[in-house]
């Protein structure tokens, strides 16, 4: 991949930094790197941001910090401030258009996606858009129209995919941040495959609006940086509105458990197995304890992506020109969502209510474990096995990564070393919903030269809570979560195992919710709000009995707390569950 030989700039958000404050000025350095990225004849880059637009973002950063008071209050008030990112072509870009490396399908976005706006509101800049598996449709980086990307340290093997132009363009030293996205595996393989870091949220934690969809309900926005500290500056200004805690945010935690696969998938090769069994020694010198666990139910949930009806979901963005013009489409990629169309919504839906108590019982592997540990891919193809072999040499790649969002847990990829050839070796940590940086904290552990990474401020740190009653929003005890900072986060239904009491003499009038047995109970309409964790005591403070705070099972799979009603209670209370919520009983009240 050759370049301009003279320009030379930061890689990590430190160096970029030290420079600004040496320099004090954006414009020379941004421009030069624009100049070097556009050398590049990899096809990293599918549209760079034009010199005119660079102009115009350079100057906004120059008023910023005319604003600012010093440059310790820039960093404060703006962390990105002058932080030069790439988006993958899946993700909307204002200015830039958007293709999915599919040429017929591009448009040209009229805003950009939460994900960059949330970047930029902190000062970033975003310099392109990068290449990728088409449609975000496979693991190995060589599914474009516009030409297959190899790994920065091996010219014969892949870069990994989806996100490959997002891990190259950080791998390569061009800029210390890159978006992706991550449905099974895409944002943590290319990070395994090029030597960096590389974060899958939560689900739900990082906002996909102006995202592309592979597979809607299980994509995530995925970060690629150089380190832990750069990870998690990007981490903190995406999740801004909803910080999830988690009790490992101690960077000195004792006593922490981490689970590892009791016997390796059939798929592992000798060198990534050899140098995972080092990484475990290590773990056990470092005090951590690293425990064996089977995970033939983490198999059987992994193989659904692909063997059952989610890949149905790819078919949101493609079915329409699958239909009017599948020349289009990469042939690889058109071969499996040909494949997709074999499956109905209703073994869609059906799947994923199966899921949803697959999840429960396997979520009891919290109990266990704080955290897993896993290799990050099995082996790493050649790019000429890629080509005799597209779907057998991408078929195994995912297997420690494709049954993580389904379950709706956070992952969080890492370099651990090389091999004797001279490529890179990484680990998977995967931690429960919420625990994303207990992950980036627990890696600090497991490699300590990436760097530490700081916990966010009690203040931005979140945690959900269903309503489902005088809670909602806009009814009479609403002011209770807008008044200790509680934000809207999304309109929600529970799960067919639960009944709905209208409770008599409360005032105001309150329901009850009540868990029955799936064969009795009722989907009811509800709402997740999140609250500061440190204000979460003084909501309880303010629950009368009957009621209190449980776990409540949604549509989508996940387990939120939210208000429970005590059996008791409810003895002669009326049943309101065919209503389908609180606010369309209080309707048919006044109707």
């Amino acid at each position: 991949m050759s370049e301009s030989p003279s320009d030379q700039t930061p890689v990590t958000l430190a160096d970029w930094r030290d420079a600004y404050e040496g320099a004090g000025d954006p414009g020379n350095l941004l421009t030069a790197l624009l100049h070097r990225m556009g050398w590049i004849d990899a096809p990293v880059y599918l549209n760079l941001i034009a010199p005119k637009a660079l102009d115009c973002e350079i100057e906004r950063l120059r008023e910023l910090r005319r604003a600012a008071p010093d440059w310790q209050g820039l960093w404060r008030n703006l962390p990105l401030w002058g932080i030069p990112f790439v988006a993958k072509d899946n993700i909307d870009v204002a200015g830039l258009p958007t293709t999915a490396a599919c040429p017929a399908y591009e448009y040209a976005p009229s805003c950009d996606a939460e994900c960059v706006a949330s970047l930029r509101a902190a000062g970033a800049v975003c310099l392109g858009k990068t290449n990728m598996d088409q449609f975000a449709t496979g693991l190995v980086g060589a599914r474009s129209p516009y030409g297959a990307l190899c790994s920065v340290w091996s010219s014969e093997h892949v870069s990994g995919g989806s996100s490959s132009g997002s891990a190259v363009a950080v791998a390569s030293g061009h800029v210390p941040l890159a978006l992706g996205t991550d449905t099974a595996g895409s944002g943590r393989i290319p990070a395994a495959f090029n030597g960096i870091v590389g974060v899958k949220p939560t689900p739900g934690v990082v906002s996909n609006h102006g995202v592309v969809p592979a597979c809607a309900s299980l994509d995530c926005v995925s970060v690629f940086a150089q380190n832990l500290p750069d990870a998690g500056a990007a981490l903190r200004v995406l999740t801004r509105r909803n910080q999830p805690a988690n009790a490992l945010h101690r960077t000195g935690a004792t006593n922490i458990r981490i689970g590892f696969p009791e016997v390796f998938d059939e798929r592992v090769d000798t060198e990534v197995a050899q140098a995972f069994a080092v990484l475990l020694e290590a773990l056990h010198g470092s005090g951590l304890q690293a425990l064996p666990r089977d995970f033939a139910d983490l198999a059987e949930v992994a193989a659904q992506l692909y063997e059952g009806p989610w890949v149905a979901e790819r078919l949101e963005a493609t079915s329409v020109l699958l239909d009017r013009d599948p020349g289009a489409l990469d042939p690889t990629v058109r071969q499996i969502l040909t494949g997709a169309q074999d499956y109905s919504v209703a073994e869609l839906l059906d799947a994923r209510s199966k899921l949803a108590k697959t999840r429960r019982a396997i979520d009891a592997i919290w109990s266990e474990f704080d955290a897993l540990i896993v290799p990050s891919a099995p082996y790493q193809p050649t790019l000429a096995e890629v080509d005799q072999d597209p779907i057998g040499a991408n078929a195994g790649l995912g297997a420690y990564c494709n049954f993580v969002n389904l379950l709706g847990w956070c992952a969080l990829t890492i370099p651990t070393g090389e091999t004797d050839a001279g490529r890179p070796m990484s680990a998977t940590l995967i931690g429960p919903a919420g625990a994303d940086w207990s992950l980036l904290n627990l890696a600090r552990l497991v490699r300590p030269e990436l760097g530490a990474v700081s916990a966010p401020p009690d203040a931005l740190m979140r945690l959900p809570v269903v309503a489902v009653g005088a809670h909602l929003s806009g009814l009479p005890l609403n002011y209770q979560l807008t008044e200790l900072g509680g934000v809207f986060e999304r309109a929600a239904r529970t799960v067919p195992e639960y009944r709905l009491y209208a409770l008599p003499g409360t005032t105001p009038s309150k329901p009850a919710l009540v868990r029955t047995a799936p064969s009795e109970g009722a989907p009811i309409d509800c709402e997740v709000w999140s609250l500061p964790a440190s204000k979460v005591g003084a909501f309880l403070a303010q629950i009368p009995a009957p009621l209190g705070l449980g776990t409540i099972e949604l549509e989508d799979g996940s387990a939120v707390k939210g208000f429970l009603g005590e059996g008791y209670a409810v003895l002669d209370a009326e049943d309101i569950s065919s209503h389908g919520g609180w606010r369309a009983y209080l309707a048919s009240r006044s109707a």
